[in-house]
C-alpha cells in the first residue's frame, strides 16, 4: 500500500507499507523517529477500516516501486546467504569462498586470543580472592569487555559486563560471582576445544561467543500460537522476544527482532494470536531461535491455550535443556492448573493436583504482572506460560481456567 499524506511542509509525505514476507515493513519520507510512523499507521487503519478506501492498482509510483524492489532484493540475498552450505553463490567463484574462509579463520584466531586473555583475568581474580572484585570496581571489567570486543567476541564481552555488575547485586554476591566465573571459564574452554565437541554443542558455543549463523534446514509449517512478546533494552539497542508454540508439531520457537537508534523492532506479533506460517530454525543446542517465513493466512485469535505440564516436569525440561546449552538461563514452559500463593516474602506457583510448586523469580515480584496473575486466579487454577530457570519461574502470559482469552503479564 502506498499513499501521500499532507503535512506541515509544502510537499506531502510519501508512505509505503509492504505486508509481504516475514512481517510488515514501512517507509515514509517524514522526519519522525518513531517506527512505524503515524502516517504508516494511518494508511493501515484506513485500509483495515474500509478496503474500498484504498483502491487496487497494478502500477506503483517510481519512488514506491524502487523501495519495494530494493527490499525484496535484499530479502532474496539473505535467503541465499542462508543456504545449508553457508557459502556465497556460484557467481562468487572460488576466490570469494577462499577469502571468506580466510576471514573466518582470522576472526577465530582473534577470539581464541581473547579467550586466553580472559582466562588469565579469571585466574588473577581467583588467585587474589573474590573480595578484590568489590574493591577494584566496575572499570576493570569494562576494560576487559572492550578487549573482548576488540577480539570480535561480543558474546564474551556481554558476559564480562554481567560479571562486573555482580559485586553490587546485594548479599550473597561472592557465590553468584563464582558461579558466573565458572560458566565463563567453561565457555572459554569449550571454544578452545570446539573441534572435539558434537556439532550441535559446537554450534551453541559459536553462538555464545558471538558468531552468528543463518537459519537453515527445512521450514516447519504449523499453526503457531503467539504466547508472549516483550522488549528489553541494552543501551541504544532494543531486543524484542516473541515466543511461539506449534499446535501440531508441539515445538516452541523464539523469534528475535532488534531496534537500534531509537527505532522499535520491526517484527511485532501480539500475544493471543495464531498464525499459519513457516518457521526456519537456527542451529545450536536447544534449537529454539527461528525466523518467520511465509504466512498463509491472516492471524486469528487463539481458541485454546497450549497444553500445560506440572512444576516437576518443568524443572526436568530445564535440566534436559542444560545438557545441550550449559549457559542457558531459562527454558520456556507452560504450567497447567497452578495457583499463585504467597510463601514468606515471595510467591510460588503451586500445582492444583499435587504438592509440588515453583518459586517465582525474585525479579518478577516487583512487576505489575504478578498482581495481574493473582487477580486472574482469584485462588483458583490458571494456565501460565513463562520461563523456568535457576532463579525461579518468570510468568509471561496466563489463561483463566476454561478460558481462551490470553492475558499478557509483561508490558511490551
Amino acid at each position: 500500500m502506498w499513499g501521500l499524506c499532507k503535512g506541515s511542509g509544502s510537499m506531502p509525505h510519501r508512505t509505503v507499507v509492504d505486508t509481504a514476507g516475514a512481517g510488515p515493513a514501512f517507509m515514509c519520507s517524514c522526519p519522525s523517529r518513531k517506527f512505524p510512523c503515524k502516517h504508516a499507521l494511518g494508511l493501515l487503519l484506513l485500509w483495515a477500516g474500509d478496503e474500498a478506501a484504498v483502491r487496487d492498482t497494478e502500477a506503483l509510483p517510481d519512488w514506491a516501486g524502487e523501495w519495494v524492489e530494493a527490499r525484496r532484493k535484499q530479502a532474496g540475498q539473505k535467503r541465499d546467504r542462508g543456504r545449508p552450505d553457508g557459502g556465497p553463490g556460484p557467481s562468487a567463484g572460488a576466490a570469494g569462498t577462499g577469502a571468506a574462509g580466510r576471514r573466518a579463520e582470522q576472526r577465530a584466531e582473534r577470539i581464541t586470543l581473547g579467550a586466553v586473555e580472559l582466562e588469565q583475568r579469571l585466574t588473577d581474580l581467583l588467585r587474589g580472592g573474590l573480595a578484590t572484585a568489590e574493591q577494584t570496581g566496575y572499570g576493570l571489567w569494562e576494560e576487559t569487555a572492550r578487549r573482548m570486543v576488540d577480539a570480535q567476541a561480543p558474546g564474551l564481552a556481554a558476559r564480562v559486563r554481567e560479571l562486573g555488575a555482580v559485586p553490587a547485586s546485594g548479599p550473597g554476591w561472592p557465590a553468584r560471582l563464582l558461579e558466573e566465573c565458572a560458566l565463563l571459564h567453561l565457555l572459554d574452554a569449550a571454544w578452545m576445544g570446539r573441534d572435539r565437541l558434537p556439532e550441535p554443542l559446537a554450534a551453541t558455543v559459536r553462538t555464545r561467543v558471538g558468531l552468528t549463523a543463518p537459519a537453515g534446514g527445512p521450514p516447519v509449517r504449523d499453526q503457531w500460537l503467539v504466547l508472549a512478546q516483550y522488549d528489553t533494552a541494552d543501551g541504544k539497542l532494543v531486543t524484542r522476544r516473541i515466543w511461539l508454540h506449534g499446535r501440531e508439531s508441539g515445538r516452541t520457537a523464539l523469534v528475535l527482532s532488534f531496534g537500534a537508534g531509537g527505532r522499535a523492532p520491526e517484527v511485532a506479533l501480539p500475544a493471543g494470536l495464531m498464525l499459519d506460517a513457516e518457521l526456519t530454525y537456527y542451529p545450536g543446542g536447544g534449537r529454539l531461535r527461528a525466523d518467520v517465513g511465509d504466512r498463509f493466512a491472516l492471524p486469528v485469535p487463539i481458541d485454546a491455550p497450549p497444553p500445560g505440564i506440572g512444576s516437576a516436569e518443568a524443572v526436568g525440561a530445564y535440566g534436559r535443556a542444560l545438557r545441550d546449552d550449559p549457559w542457558l538461563d531459562s527454558w520456556p514452559v507452560t504450567l497447567g492448573r497452578v495457583i499463585p500463593v504467597p510463601s514468606g516474602d515471595t510467591w510460588q506457583l503451586a500445582d492444583a493436583e499435587t504438592d509440588s510448586a515453583l518459586p517465582v523469580d525474585p525479579a518478577a515480584l516487583s512487576r505489575p504482572g504478578l498482581w495481574k496473575l493473582v487477580a486472574l486466579s482469584g485462588g483458583g487454577p490458571v494456565t501460565v506460560f513463562g520461563e523456568c530457570g535457576h532463579r525461579g519461574f518468570t510468568p509471561l502470559t496466563a489463561w483463566a481456567d476454561g478460558s481462551a482469552e490470553t492475558v499478557p503479564l509483561i508490558e511490551t
